[in-house]
């Protein structure tokens, strides 16, 4: 592939998180579907076993074990959680384990936001990370190379890029398929997916985009499902620039066939678009060859770590794209998959954390442990 084009491209004054000037596309220019049209039959979403796949990724969010002592305890109710954990244990209880297989080793710490870093919370737009964890991913990132990895936007992921200030950070948004990172790293010169940008402190930075061409696809499929929803109380839709988000979260579970049958329908007009379902959202794509897998083997060789058996990735997360994440770590054999969930499900993970709380120890832990080895090499200087 030419890389003449990446010289060629503007400099996006704004592009933290991209110019919302590229998705300026008039629906005119992609009459695939009337925005009017009311839901077709509801047996569709019913055959394709939607409505049964927007019920089990769905799970209530309610705790189903207790602490005593600062121990981990079960009552007689939460057996099958407790046996759940011994299949995917907790990562702080395993801590040691961890360290001691990455001793002279790199660690590279890869993050989820929603559910991960910030609760789960009724509107998306009030899912903001608390101080503490603000801290401690700042602290992390100062001692390992980080990655956030969301279904956010990259201009939806502009707090923590502000609130964090580190430019040193590896944001991903829209499951992977917007990328960016710091300009001095080195770029293959043969791919046309990349553009150079300036982000919202003036400084030059890369973005990878493997999706570019579904940007206007993205923007049409948008604005149509806001259109079709608009009557439907609590449904809610985003555009994350590569990712059209449709949250039934506040809508009554009566309403939910309506909303899949609205998202099926419009979905039939796009035939390179697929759906995967999330905690109460159904999430649209472009239908290529990418995921949150593929964007952690993409970072860990932007960061020079692909090929090295010296390096070990620790990605957590608590939804379903980030199955993806966990099996290539599995598959490679190499590093830790950490699935936040605080009821039982199955996972490519290898360990587990309950919540965001527990997310936000773990974080800490790696910083009080880091510091703790500096101070040791110090020492031995």
């Amino acid at each position: 592939m030419d890389m003449s084009s990446v010289n060629a491209s503007p400099v996006l004054t704004d592009p933290a998180f991209l110019n919302k000037a590229i998705l300026g596309f008039h629906s005119s220019a992609f009459p695939h579907s009337n925005p009017k049209k009311k839901p077709g039959k509801l047996d569709d979403v019913w055959f394709n076993g939607w409505l049964d796949a927007m019920q089990s990724s769905s799970p209530p969010r309610k705790r189903l074990i207790k602490d005593v002592g600062g121990e981990l305890a079960c009552d007689d109710n939460d057996i099958i959680y407790c046996s759940w954990m011994v299949k995917y244990p907790s990562a702080l209880k395993s801590f040691d384990h961890i360290i001691y297989r990455a001793n002279k080793k790199k660690i590279v710490i890869f993050l989820d936001y929603d559910g991960t870093l910030s609760p789960i919370v009724n509107d998306p737009n009030r899912a903001f990370m608390s101080t503490d964890m603000r801290s401690a991913v700042k602290g992390v990132a100062e001692y390992f190379p980080t990655a956030i990895i969301s279904g956010r936007s990259l201009d939806k992921l502009s707090p923590v890029y502000e609130l964090v200030g580190l430019t040193e950070l590896f944001y991903a948004g829209s499951h992977g398929m917007d990328i960016m990172f710091p300009a001095n790293d080195t770029l293959p010169t043969n791919h046309t997916k990349y553009i150079r940008a300036t982000d919202k402190q003036g400084k030059e930075v890369n973005l990878f985009q493997p999706a570019r061409e579904f940007i206007p696809m993205i923007d049409e499929v948008f604005r149509t499902l806001v259109e079709r929803t608009k009557d439907i109380p609590g449904a809610f839709v985003e555009n994350h620039t590569f990712c059209t988000s449709v949250h039934y979260r506040n809508v009554d579970e009566k309403r939910w066939p309506i909303i899949a049958q609205c998202v099926h329908d419009v979905l039939k007009g796009y035939p390179r678009l697929r759906l995967t379902h999330g905690r109460k959202v159904l999430e649209i794509h472009p239908m290529i060859d990418w995921d949150k897998g593929k964007a952690v083997k993409f970072l860990l060789k932007s960061l020079g770590l692909s090929n090295s058996d010296d390096v070990l990735p620790i990605y957590i997360g608590d939804d379903r794209t980030d199955e993806d994440a966990f099996k290539f770590l599995r598959e490679r054999k190499r590093g830790y998959g950490i699935l936040v969930s605080a009821v039982p499900k199955e996972s490519k993970a290898l360990l587990s954390l309950r919540d965001t709380r527990e997310v936000k120890d773990f974080l800490k832990s790696m910083i009080t442990w880091k510091e703790k080895m500096s101070v040791s090499e110090l020492s031995k200087a």
